[in-house]
């Protein structure tokens, strides 16, 4: 079984979708867990009573995390709460698309602000103490349009790409005292990706899934306690694509 056993771990973006799993997932594996959101206060919470209801310590915390100040006064206050940083996950981003005739800067900037720097931001923040914890992890959430270009979604994409690219940065900069690896879903069932896949259609997408199903959260939050506790000491500058097959190539 998984052991995070008093651990504190720190989800950036937990108040919903993936982040959200993951964090009570961690807490189902032992985990004190800080959740850090943006917006969505009540359902950040929400996660907060559920991480509780699992016998943890769990806090909230509202900073938005392409933001500097605001970011690193949350790390540092939940570090103080619940002691040092042992897990980090970067769940914070959007999604939204835009053909390129049709794309502004202010839409490219704003892409890049919520997931690539968001990413920059968070391992920035938390390095001190994360290195107070020691042995400490980092799983950043990409996605499968990072490893393959998404039409229409080409700053998203973008974005994806460069976190990977800096994961395997961290990994080696950071090493041998905090793992740094990535999580690439593919389509995932959430409030985050509910307008593009109604869009699309859920039964034509379900049939690019060699598993005859569209992702859950849980499917991601699983990796990620994976890739938390000591099963994965020897693993750092990995990608894990959770994808049910979806993007198998060959």
């Amino acid at each position: 079984m998984i052991d995070l056993q008093n651990r504190h771990v720190v989800v950036v973006g937990g108040s919903r979708g993936i982040g959200a799993a993951a964090a009570k997932m961690a807490a189902t594996a032992g985990a004190n867990v800080s959740v850090v959101f943006r917006s969505n206060e009540a359902a950040a919470e929400a996660v907060v009573a559920e991480i509780r209801a699992a016998g943890r310590k769990g806090q909230a915390y509202a900073a938005d995390a392409s933001l500097d100040a605001p970011l690193q006064d949350a790390m540092d206050r939940a570090a103080q709460a619940l002691g040092p940083i042992k897990g980090l996950v970067v769940s914070a981003g959007i999604f939204e698309g835009a053909p390129i005739d049709e794309m502004t800067v202010e839409f490219w900037d704003r892409t890049m602000a919520m997931n690539l720097r968001s990413t920059f931001l968070s391992i920035k923040c938390a390095l001190s103490s994360m290195r107070e914890a020691g042995n400490a992890s980092v799983v950043v959430y990409t996605s499968t349009a990072g490893q393959r270009g998404s039409a229409v979604y080409s700053a998203y994409a973008a974005s994806k790409a460069a976190q990977i690219m800096f994961m395997r940065s961290m990994a080696k900069e950071l090493a041998p005292h905090i793992r740094v690896n990535c999580i690439a879903p593919s389509w995932t069932e959430s409030d985050m990706s509910d307008p593009s896949l109604t869009a699309l259609g859920r039964a034509e997408v379900v049939k690019s899934f060699p598993l005859g199903r569209i992702g859950l959260p849980d499917d991601v939050a699983g990796a990620t306690v994976y890739l938390l506790s000591d099963l994965a000491a020897f693993v750092t500058g990995s990608t894990v694509t959770v994808d049910g097959g979806a993007d198998m190539r060959g």
